[in-house]
């Protein structure tokens, strides 16, 4: 069994505990302004614009 790397796993947060896990985006970017996001096959990129926000495309 591997231990989650730190973008992986879910932060903390105010909002009520409905039982889905949030992610922070800025960890999961780390830094960069893109990161790329595997789901089965396809890859996706996820961009964090000048405004502060995110733009998911494939």
């Amino acid at each position: 069994m591997t231990t989650p790397s730190p973008a992986n796993e879910p932060a903390s947060s105010s909002l009520p505990d409905d039982g889905q896990p949030v992610y922070d985006a800025r960890k999961m970017l780390a830094g960069n302004a893109t990161a790329r996001i595997q789901l089965d096959d396809q890859t996706y990129i996820l961009r964090l614009t000048r405004q502060g926000k995110l733009i998911l495309t494939k």
